[in-house]
């Protein structure tokens, strides 16, 4: 356990587990799972807000009704690592729609991005038309998700 999750008593870490489960409890509802008034329970949600602990609220969709099922993993490999460099392909992806995660790894490659297209001439086309345009990446490595067999956002804490 880390200084930053120690400082966290086990009302906290309750909080934290039910909000994981559904962001959408009203305090109420919350002070009732961990068996305390709604006042401290709402104090306490805006110190967990206010500390980072809660980075943000979000609805999770699917993305098979949005047209957006086709992922893939790209592995990305830079011709030269520079701050100059890095810097670039980072502002580049992160104005990308298609890109819902990017990961700066070790390895063979140096950024792993999730992408969620709608089918495969989609992402050819991101591929050749918009990654394509960097002049820095050397390699591409696509890997396709053939089905999805667990996808948990939480933590267990």
């Amino acid at each position: 356990m880390n200084m930053e999750t120690e400082k966290l008593d086990s009302t906290d870490l309750n909080i934290l587990r039910a909000m994981q489960q559904n962001a959408r409890l009203t305090t109420k509802e919350l002070a009732q799972i961990v068996h305390l008034s709604t006042t401290p329970v709402f104090e306490r949600l805006k110190r967990l807000e206010r500390q980072g602990y809660i980075k943000k609220y979000i609805a999770l969709l699917d993305a098979n009704k949005l047209n957006r099922g086709f992922t893939v993993f790209c592995n990305i490999k830079i011709t030269r690592i520079s701050h100059n460099v890095a810097q670039s392909f980072v502002d580049l992806v992160r104005d990308l729609p298609e890109v819902t995660e990017c990961y700066n790894i070790s390895g063979n490659f140096d950024y792993l991005l999730k992408v969620q297209v709608p089918d495969m001439r989609t992402y050819r086309d991101f591929l050749l038309n918009t990654l394509g345009k960097f002049d820095n990446i050397s390699a591409v490595e696509s890997i396709f998700v053939m089905d999805e067999i667990k996808t948990d956002y939480g933590l267990q804490i």
